[in-house]
C-alpha cells in the first residue's frame, strides 16, 4: 500500500472513488483534466490522502495548503509515478491480474 509521510506521521494514500468525487468537488473538474498542473495534481494528492485516510479511520487532520507545504518534491515525484505506473513499483496492478480465486 502506498503511503506518504507528512510531518512525521505516515498516512495512507491510494486513488479511490471517494478521493475523485472528493477532487470533483473541490475543483469542478475531472481527474483526467488534472494534465501537468502542479496545483490540480496537489489537490488529488490531497483528496487520494484523505479519502484512504477516511476508508482506513486514519486521523487527518490537514488543509490543503498544509499538506501541500508538507510534500517534498520526492514524496510528489512517487505520487505522480504511481499514477503513472498504477501501484507502488509499476508490477502492483499487473501482477494481480488474474490471481482472482473463487
Amino acid at each position: 500500500m502506498n503511503k506518504v509521510i507528512l510531518y512525521g506521521k505516515e498516512y495512507p494514500n491510494r486513488v479511490t472513488m471517494g478521493a475523485m468525487i472528493d477532487f470533483k468537488r473541490e475543483t469542478g473538474k475531472d481527474v483526467n483534466e488534472i494534465g501537468a498542473d502542479m496545483e490540480l495534481l496537489t489537490m488529488f494528492m490531497f483528496c487520494c490522502v484523505r479519502s484512504a485516510c477516511r476508508a482506513d479511520e486514519v486521523t487527518f487532520d490537514l488543509g490543503f495548503e498544509r499538506f501541500a507545504d508538507g510534500i517534498d518534491l520526492s514524496e510528489f515525484n512517487r505520487f505522480q509515478e504511481s499514477m503513472v505506473t498504477g501501484g507502488e513499483d509499476g508490477s502492483k496492478k499487473r501482477g494481480r491480474r488474474g490471481s482472482c480465486r473463487h
